[in-house]
């Protein structure tokens, strides 16, 4: 399989509303390894590695998010693969 890295930035209301909980379990259903933080500008941040299909699936799921989000836009940077994470951090 083609495992890939991506870098994402998801804008809206997406702070306050568990989305980097749900994000998390998400990620684990597909496999994925990572991390996802709240930023400063009120955006969450992550990065996803894994196999492609997986990985674009949680972007997938990015641009709707859990109940309350009111996701208004999702930037993605592939990046090269490296297999530096093992599990999925949700970082606080």
């Amino acid at each position: 399989m083609n495992k890939v890295r991506a870098h994402i930035k998801i804008k809206g209301l997406v702070q306050g509303i568990f989305f980097r909980a749900n994000t998390k379990e998400v990620a684990g259903i597909h496999g994925v390894c990572g991390w996802v933080r709240n930023t400063p500008d009120g955006s969450v941040e992550a990065v996803l590695e894994g196999n492609s299909g997986a990985v674009k699936k949680v972007i997938e799921w990015c641009h709707k998010g859990p109940p309350g989000a009111l996701v208004k836009d999702v930037t993605v940077s592939w990046l090269d693969y490296n297999a530096e994470y093992t599990d999925f951090e949700v970082i606080f």
